[in-house]
């Protein structure tokens, strides 16, 4: 009190207007009204009168009443509150309330849960079920065990679409497979992978196609979270190094395959460190790769040999080392795929081979390699003695001789494959027959440009009695001559393919069809288009009771009499292409009215003579119809077709 009357400075009283001229921080005080009168000093402290304390004391009791929400508080806290939730269901119901709580729990990893139930083996108590509750068995919380498949495609794939499965699974059998099939525009990045990796640990299989924001970070958030995977598939992520494949290596050894394709950053480190740290690796697939070398393909091989059974390497900077390597090492090696190795020579093919290490292997393709010969041929068919398959494509320099010898040390082959192969002829092929495995089941032969027609035949042909199925497409050179010679060695066919095949003709094809004695069961005779309705209804009238395929796609000149011919002799036909024929609506009532045919699959497209009167028929084809192309069908109205549909609605129809 004595400061108070001992005072300085002025007596004044201030009305409201000149209050703040006196004041030294008037942001300290609360908002005044205009007419409250307060008592100022330039050196002493303001005091209030009764009227403001009493609005002020008003305005705090205001703000105490209002409701607070749990979304005030920050997300420290809230992370807090959410990794006490006591189950996988609370948590999946508790990412339903925002994006933000969504984002927060898939945040969590399971090693930070709070309320995790301790295991019975852990307590040390015998588990007794509780007869007395009720409780249904979709209400059940299922383990988390990996049941689940889930696909993402393009605009589908983002983060928020990521944590939504992460946490949607958890409680529902767990996540085992995501596949992401992405494009340029994908908007994936580490956090979406992230709550997968917190979310699902029983996750299996990964695999990521284009999805160009996906870093290191991300990949090892899912060595880190998801130890039991064994299958990762990494396509044009080009963020991803060898750092991340280092993660993986070493943080999930239950890996048995890796893809890895257009990845421009990962090079040999990498793939060393995956042949080391993973011993159950079986499949290896390497594609364009530009940073991938000998080093990391022989270190990985090398190293994992124990249980490696398939190996692709496509468009890879690699040379005649890795082919030795995998002839030395490749002990339990089944499947081999060498795809556009343009560095590697015929040596490599020779060492490969005479290494004498592919015991096991069964199937071996070789596509755009020029390093392939007759020599190097040779050799493979002497260090694989159980080899069963062949597929070469777009080799320059085999030749008859090659293939010959090949044929004459391959005692276990079955399926012989050659596509773009110009330097095999017609008595290359031949003299194969004669001297190969008499188990050969398959032979096709795909553009080979050097297989034409023979003036005269061998004086010593060879018996194919084992032979099931002939390929011959895209050769021009074939027509009337080399086709009455394979029915003479192939009497056994079932399967004959000859599509693209334009200078076959009626007279050519009847010698080869009157040749089998087993029956045909698929002829596929698309792009002949000078075969006409004679053929068929020779060809159905042999064959009707085993056929149950026919291509006729392309062949203009076949008619309804072709079809009056297939529903009088055909029995168990249920496969039929008839596009861009000429056969019209009475071709199409005949068909349908046939009762013993039990079509699955009919394509009529590009059939211009086929109009809406052949929709009632196609409607009465009965319940086995699983598949009707009309595309390009004109005559055929869209409001028929929606009157088709409802009556096959069970009926995949593409119009």
């Amino acid at each position: 009190m004595a400061a108070l009357v001992n005072r300085g400075g002025s007596d004044d009283i201030c009305h409201g207007g000149s209050l703040f001229s006196n004041l030294v921080d008037s942001s300290l005080l609360l908002s005044l009204s205009r007419n409250v009168d307060v008592y100022c000093s330039s050196r002493k402290r303001p005091r209030v009168t009764a009227p403001l304390a009493f609005r002020a004391e008003k305005k705090v009791a205001y703000k105490k009443q209002q409701p607070r929400s749990i979304d005030s508080l920050p997300d420290e806290c809230l992370f807090e509150i959410l990794r006490r939730l006591p189950g996988d269901k609370e948590r999946s119901n508790s990412a339903r309330v925002s994006k933000r709580w969504l984002m927060l729990l898939s945040s969590i990893r399971s090693s930070e849960l709070g309320a995790r139930k301790k295991s019975h083996v852990e307590s040390g108590k015998k588990f007794l079920p509780d007869l007395n509750k009720n409780v249904l068995l979709d209400e059940q919380e299922s383990e988390n065990n990996g049941y689940l498949t889930r696909r993402l495609d393009a605009e589908e794939a983002t983060d928020i679409r990521l944590a939504s499965i992460a946490l949607g699974t958890c409680s529902r059998g767990g996540l085992g497979k995501l596949f992401i099939q992405g494009s340029n525009s994908t908007r994936v990045t580490d956090v979406g992978l992230s709550a997968i990796a917190h979310a699902c640990p029983a996750l299996r299989v990964l695999s990521m196609w284009k999805v160009p924001l996906i870093t290191d970070a991300g990949l090892s958030e899912i060595a880190d979270g998801c130890p039991l995977l064994e299958k990762l598939d990494l396509c044009q992520c080009p963020l991803i190094t060898d750092k991340g494949l280092v993660s993986v290596a070493k943080k999930c050894p239950n890996l048995t395959s890796l893809t890895i394709e257009s990845c421009a950053n990962i090079c040999n480190e990498g793939l060393q460190v995956i042949g080391r740290s993973c011993p159950k690796l079986k499949s290896l697939t390497i594609k364009d790769c530009l940073h991938v070398g000998d080093q990391g393909i022989a270190s990985l091989v090398s190293s994992a040999s124990s249980c490696l059974e398939r190996i692709k390497l496509q468009a890879l900077n690699i040379s005649d080392i890795v082919l030795a390597v995998i002839g030395h090492y490749g002990k339990n090696l089944i499947d081999l795929s060498l795809n556009g190795l343009q560095n590697v020579g015929e040596k490599g093919f020779w060492v490969m081979g005479n290494a004498l290490g592919l015991q096991k292997l069964r199937s071996i393709t070789i596509n755009c390699c020029n390093g392939l010969t007759d020599k190097g041929l040779q050799a493979i068919a002497k260090g694989s003695p159980f080899l069963k398959q062949l597929f070469v494509r777009k080799s320059c320099y085999l030749s008859d001789a090659g293939l010959r010898s090949f044929a004459e040390t391959a005692r276990a082959l079955e399926n012989l494959h050659l596509e773009d192969c110009n330097r095999i002829t017609l008595m290359g092929v031949l003299g194969a027959l004669l001297t190969c495995n008499p188990e050969l089941k398959s032979l096709v032969l795909v553009r080979c440009l050097g297989i034409r027609d023979i003036a005269f035949a061998p004086t010593q042909l060879p018996s194919c009695m084992s032979l099931r199925s002939l390929t011959i497409r895209d050769c021009p050179g074939v027509t009337g001559a080399s086709l009455q010679v394979v029915g003479k060695i192939c009497p056994q066919l079932q399967k004959l393919d000859l599509s693209g095949q334009v200078g076959v003709t009626d007279a050519s094809l009847i010698p080869l069809i009157q040749s089998s004695e087993v029956g045909f069961v698929e002829v596929n005779l698309s792009g002949c288009v000078n075969l006409t309705d004679a053929l068929v209804t020779m060809l159905v009238k042999a064959h009707g009771s085993t056929l149950k395929m026919l291509n006729l796609d392309g062949c203009k000149r076949i008619t309804d009499q072709s079809l009056v011919a297939i529903a009088d002799s055909c029995s168990v036909f249920d496969d039929l292409d008839l596009s861009c024929s000429s056969i019209s609506d009475y071709g199409v009532a005949v068909l349908a009215s046939a009762r013993q045919l039990n079509l699955c699959t009919l394509s009529l497209a590009s059939c211009s003579k086929v109009t809406d009167k052949s929709l009632p028929f196609l409607g009465n084809m009965g319940k086995s119809m699983v598949g009707l192309n009309l595309q390009h069908c004109s005559l055929i109205s869209i409001h028929g077709i929606g009157l088709l549909e409802e009556k096959l609605w069970w009926c995949d129809i593409i119009s």
